[in-house]
């Protein structure tokens, strides 16, 4: 292999595919970067043999196609340390010679082929969704899984894809984020009754590669996992095993509840100030809604008190819930400061469920009032 790279280009696609491989294996060729490059493109590979990642490489100038694989650690730093704008690399099974204007690095060459292949996409029945909404999907609902749940399988975003409808639902068992677009069947490609949970990490990963919001991403589901192909890179996963609640029983079906519209920014604002005064024992904070303002109080023994008021368009009868500031913080955060949501409560013992005009549903369980 002889080929000669954009430095700020390699080193972007190297730190993408870097992210996937483990710092520990009982396999050491996994704590390495694949680099293949033909005659038409470059690409960088790693894999954990759970995550795979092929994360393209533009603007290279092959001499000589070929394959190397290069250790994470000392490649990255020679990267990053190095000030040229090209960077030569040229393997000859001895070694591998990674060269600049005024530097020269010889890297000990393990073998390519004994590096696991990582999956390309060649699906002909796939799931095509806009870069922006799948962003969306995983920004708003992967905050909310647990990775450490041994009852059921929620270690991962759900993610149902029915007709046009492309569903995505995180929980932790206290509370559950669902965020729902639209999206476009290619060959009758859908999940059916399959349980479809992509892992957290592998969720994360894909959220990175995911950098032009003009462009759309084909998503393929399989019995046991999934293939991701964006403009710059495919990803592959496998999923999680096991079973998923049953989500859509988790959203309240209310005939009389009050509903309670707060702008974003200022409702975070003040949920954060009512924060400071909660403690690991007392996390709880009031929420008190009612003569066109939500108070905001909170106790903790050993760390003070608090109370913090903003005026809302609500006129309704007073309603107060307990809730953990924590949850109500990760809904807000992930949305625009200038967007109104709407926080639907029945009373102080059932769920409070948040919802947006763009297919955005959270609901989280109250905390219980210590008497």
């Amino acid at each position: 292999m002889k080929a000669t790279f954009d430095r700020e280009k390699l080193l972007t696609a190297f730190q993408l595919a870097a992210t996937v491989a483990p710092s520990r294996s009982p396999k050491p060729i996994l704590s390495n970067v694949k680099l293949e490059v033909t005659a038409d493109q470059a690409i960088v590979m790693a894999t954990d043999l759970e995550l795979g990642v092929r994360v393209v490489v533009p603007g290279v100038q092959c001499e000589a196609p070929g394959s190397c694989v290069l250790p994470i650690q000392r490649f990255g730093s020679i990267l990053r340390e190095s000030s040229d704008a090209l960077i030569r690399i040229e393997t000859d099974g001895h070694g591998t010679q990674v060269r600049g204007d005024r530097s020269e690095f010889k890297l000990p060459a393990a073998n390519p082929d004994e590096f696991p292949a990582v999956a390309s996409f060649a699906e002909k029945s796939y799931y095509e969704v806009p870069v922006k909404l799948l962003r969306e999907l995983i920004r708003r609902t992967v905050f909310a899984t647990d990775n450490e749940s041994s009852r059921y399988a929620l270690g991962g975003v759900l993610i149902e894809m029915q007709g046009s409808d492309i569903i995505a639902v995180g929980t932790d068992g206290r509370r559950l984020a669902k965020m729902q677009g639209q999206g476009n069947s290619v060959g009758g490609h859908s999940t059916g009754d399959q349980m479809t949970i992509i892992p957290t990490k592998a969720m994360q990963v894909i959220e990175r590669m995911l950098t032009d919001a003009d462009e759309t991403v084909q998503l393929a589901a399989r019995s046991n996992d999934v293939l991701v192909k964006t403009p710059r890179a495919t990803i592959y996963s496998r999923l999680v095993e096991g079973r998923f609640p049953r989500w859509r029983d988790v959203f309240p079906k209310r005939e009389e509840a009050h509903k309670i519209d707060v702008v974003v920014g200022p409702f975070y604002t003040a949920v954060r100030q009512a924060q400071i005064t909660t403690s690991e024992e007392s996390r709880g904070v009031d929420f008190t809604f009612g003569d066109g303002k939500v108070v905001l109080s909170a106790r903790a023994a050993d760390v003070g008190q608090s109370r913090v008021e903003l005026p809302i368009a609500y006129d309704g009868p007073t309603i107060g819930i307990m809730l953990d500031p924590r949850f109500i913080a990760d809904f807000l955060r992930v949305l625009d400061a200038d967007r109104t949501c709407t926080i639907d409560l029945k009373d102080s013992e059932g769920a409070a469920v948040c919802t947006t005009d763009d297919g955005y549903g959270y609901v989280i369980m109250p905390l219980a009032r210590d008497h």
